[in-house]
């Protein structure tokens, strides 16, 4: 071992020497190769009579991974002990800083005792840095890997800067701490939570993984349920760390109604990608808390689930994977709280399934898929949801050959689905229903149909039995400019389509299919041969500081054959046609495969754009599309009345327009809207605006306003009037407010036609109960979340109050009330209370108060 020092005094009591030949401490250390120490002070002292070496001064001692600091250090020859004051800061080798008053270690810095004792740890936790504090008045430090607290404290919270003395956020005190840097575990015993310095909540005894840790066998944190049909329980995780690339999971849960709920999750990362497992499964002891089929899972004893999900990367081009799920009945994980990220919970609950093959190249894509769909309420009917298999989708671009040159592309889709019965929907959409159960005398109409079954007054919105599709379309273009700015972009583009249609016309209500439309069976087909041409001519003028200005004149011609077999063919994937500025320029506007824009058609518009040195952009466009000659594809709707009341399905269509503008990065506001073409009539309006303003308020706004006229040939009575709003305000840069509305501005008038509907019936059969108008007034609260809380560098608790629209069969009229709470206390965990509050209806199997 050798010594290094910095420069010592020559007036010393003792004899003062200098150099590593006569230094008592290197020679007491020398029998250890490899381990060097390093010394810098001020001032060394070697005391020959008392057999030490003293290092006064800013003294700093570096063996091998820990450095050592004090005021003063004093090595005693004799027992082999080192003793710090002043100041005392020892850096391990894991880079954890222990600091105290006093330091009585071992020469190899491993072992001692320390007075008044902290512990400051950063560890990386992924991607952000979660540092955690221990205290004592005393502490013993033994071999390097425990350190062993008398009357301790822990957290991971910062201590106050104006005033470090304040107990922080929170911390666990207990009468003895013991950090296992070798088991990476801390335990606790006799130890109480204190929130604020305030205890809260006392354990005698418990153990957990110290910040380094991420993955270590043990219980996780409890979670709670509560629920009237249910009853009271708690799930009690425990995480087996099975191997570094796989895990379980086991939570059961003890409900104090149903039993045991039982819960496994099963985790495996694998060298190109990973998967994981999820079984939930019960034996109900109470099936009468859930209602009785078709409205829930009453007449069940067992109920389960299984969920999986995979990612696997095959190389840098192909990737596969799927999202799986698969429950004994559509209520089960609503009815046991359990999480799924592969269910939406908005206006429509579903379960989605699906398997994929993606492979993506530097101008190609390929993906193929197969999907299933599982309704999660009481109003969806299974045997109307398809499954879809496959789905392929193929897109390749490359350069055009020669003195051609441009872009070519070639597209091509396979679709093939299968239902068991079709799905029809009328018109008004609330004329009929295949079931009506009651349940303590209120009537649920489920599973829409049609009262009348003939194309004026039934639409099918998914044909029974097995469609198959095969699209194939290899298109060019190029863009040519001229000196004077001209842009020409000719195209032509061959699309050729092969159906494959096998209707079911039994079963159900399927032999009705022919009396609304002729659909052909067997093998069908068309193609479509287009020519077209995109003219653009940007005039542009800088104005200084008033910015750039553009005004662009557009116009676009599509000359192709009109579209045949319209009506007659399926059409699954082209229902969601909105004509707006977005669209306005396509060359075929319909959503999907299933329709093809046939005849010659004109596009034309125009748009004028700001742009400023400061920021602001603003920009207006304004344009329309003229069906020039052949059959205008939308005016003669399909068998779901696609194309009708789009706004195309006249010779000359609505004006879409767009007006947008941004005066800096943080404001943006955008606006678009359809007129009708003879009266200018607003038959589309859409407006928004997004703002941050900080850092002059810390308020962050987005507000969206949507108004849509009524289209009663696509079963829309009434104009449909919303407004959605969500806002975030940092009181402090910890404490925050966050809320967010969803208000229907024309709820009063479905609920008008629900109660005219009632009472209908009521006077043609007087025997039921008289129906009561309840006015739901102009502005209908449908969906709301209010919450705020509190986060810093060691605490997360958020509060939230969320009341969700619930998507029933007679449309959107019930909603659902919870309250959620999270806590979440870094590195020891976190825990989250949900509760349903208010009136829940059939919509989750359950009719009662919760």
């Amino acid at each position: 071992m050798t010594l290094l020092t910095g420069l010592p005094s020559a007036a010393t009591p003792a004899l003062a020497q200098s150099g590593s030949a006569a230094n008592p401490l290197a020679k007491k250390a020398a029998g250890k190769p490899g381990d060097k120490l390093l010394v810098e002070a001020d001032e060394l002292i070697y005391d020959n009579d008392k057999n030490t070496v003293t290092a006064k001064g800013n003294a700093e001692l570096h063996y091998g991974p820990r450095t050592l600091q004090a005021d003063r250090v004093r090595y005693d020859r004799g027992s082999s002990r080192v003793f710090a004051e002043g100041n005392v800061r020892l850096t391990d080798q894991d880079g954890a800083v222990v600091t105290g008053d006093r330091m009585e270690l071992t020469d190899d810095f491993k072992t001692g005792f320390i007075d008044s004792l902290r512990i400051q740890q950063s560890v990386d936790r992924r991607g952000e840095t979660v540092r955690t504090r221990f205290s004592a008045p005393r502490a013993e430090r033994i071999a390097g890997e425990q350190t062993r607290f008398d009357y301790g404290t822990y957290t991971a919270c910062e201590p106050c800067k104006d005033n470090p003395e304040v107990p922080p956020l929170w911390q666990v005190r207990a009468a003895k701490i013991v950090h296992n840097n070798e088991t990476h575990t801390v335990y606790f015993e006799e130890s109480t939570l204190e929130i604020a310095g305030i205890p809260v909540a006392y354990l005698p005894y418990f153990e957990a993984p110290d910040p380094t840790v991420k993955r270590k066998s043990g219980f996780l944190t409890p979670r709670f349920i509560t629920s009237t049909a249910v009853g009271t329980g708690a799930s009690v995780p425990y995480f087996f760390n099975l191997a570094p690339d796989y895990d379980l999971t086991l939570s059961p849960a003890f409900l104090s109604r149903q039993g045991v709920l039982g819960q496994a999750e099963y985790r495996q990362r694998l060298d190109n990608g990973s998967f994981n497992l999820r079984l939930s499964g019960i034996f109900q002891t109470t099936p009468s808390a859930f209602l009785p089929g078709p409205l829930g899972a009453g007449d069940r004893d067992f109920r389960g689930a299984i969920e999986s999900r995979g990612r696997f990367y095959i190389n840098d081009r192909w990737r596969t994977g799927w999202d799986l799920v698969g429950v004994t009945d559509k209520w089960f994980l609503d009815n046991y709280r359990i999480r799924n990220q592969n269910i939406t919970t908005d206006y429509f609950r579903e379960a989605v399934s699906t398997a994929y093959l993606i492979g993506q190249g530097d101008r190609s894509w390929f993906e193929a898929r197969g999907y299933y769909f599982k309704g999660l309420s009481s109003f969806d009917w299974q045997k109307e949801q398809p499954i879809v298999a496959p789905v392929i989708d193929y897109d390749k671009r490359i350069n055009g050959p020669g003195e051609i040159g441009g872009e070519v592309r070639f597209e091509a889709n396979i679709t093939s689905l299968t239902r068991e019965a079709t799905d029809f929907q009328g018109l008004p959409r609330t004329s009929a229903y295949l079931f009506s159960p009651s349940v303590n005398g209120v009537s649920y109409p489920l599973y829409e149909t049609c009262s009348t079954f003939n194309s004026a007054s039934c639409l099918i919105r998914g044909l029974a039995g097995t469609n198959t599709r095969a699209s194939a379309m290899a298109s060019w273009r190029r863009t040519f400019i001229d000196d004077a700015g001209q842009s020409f972009t000719p195209f032509t583009y061959l699309r050729a389509d092969a159906f494959f249609t096998n209707p079911s016309l039994s079963g159900y209500q399927n032999a009705l299919v022919p009396t609304i439309a002729n659909v052909g069976e067997g093998f069908n087909g068309r193609v479509i041969p287009a020519v077209g041409l995109d003219y653009r001519y940007p005039f542009v003028s800088d104005f200084g500081p008033l910015g750039v200005h553009t005004i662009e004149p557009i116009a676009q011609i599509v000359a192709r054959p009109s579209e045949t077999r319209i009506g007659r063919l399926p059409n699954e994937d082209a229902q969601s046609l909105v004509f707006d500025d977005t669209s306005l320029f396509e060359w075929d506007k319909f959503s999907g495969y299933d329709r093809a824009e046939g005849g010659v058609r004109a596009n034309l518009g125009g748009q004028y754009s700001v742009v400023t040195a400061s920021g602001w952009y603003t920009n207006v466009m304004f344009g329309e599309s003229i069906q020039v000659a052949g059959v205008n594809s939308f005016r003669r709707g399909d068998i779901a009345n696609v194309g009708l009341e789009s706004g195309l399905e006249t010779r000359r269509s609505d004006f879409v327009g767009r007006f947008q503008v941004s005066p800096n990065q943080n404001i943006s506001f955008i606006s678009r809207a359809r007129f009708d073409q003879a009266d200018f009539k607003v038959n589309r309006f859409e407006a928004g605006v997004t703002a941050r303003f900080a850092p002059f308020l810390p308020l962050t706004l987005a507000t969206f306003y949507s108004y849509y006229e009524a289209q009663p040939l696509l079963g829309f009575s009434h104009r449909r009037e919303g407004v959605t709003a969500s806002a975030t305000y940092n009181i402090t840069p910890n404490w925050f407010l966050t809320g967010s509305a969803l208000v229907d501005l024309t709820h009063y008038l479905d609920t008008r036609d629900l109660y005219a509907t009632a009472l209908t019936g009521y006077l043609a059969d007087p025997t039921g109960t008289l129906p009561v108008y309840q006015n739901p007034g102009r502005f209908y609260l449908s969906g709301l979340s209010l919450g705020g809380g509190y986060q810093d560098e060691c605490t997360t608790v958020s509060l939230n109050y969320i009341v969700s629209p619930i998507a029933t069969a007679l449309g959107t009229r019930e909603r659902n009330q919870t309250v959620l709470l999270r806590v979440e206390l870094k590195t020891l965990g976190e825990a989250d209370l949900r509760q349903n509050v208010g009136t829940v209806t059939t919509n989750d199997g359950i009719a009662s108060v919760r």
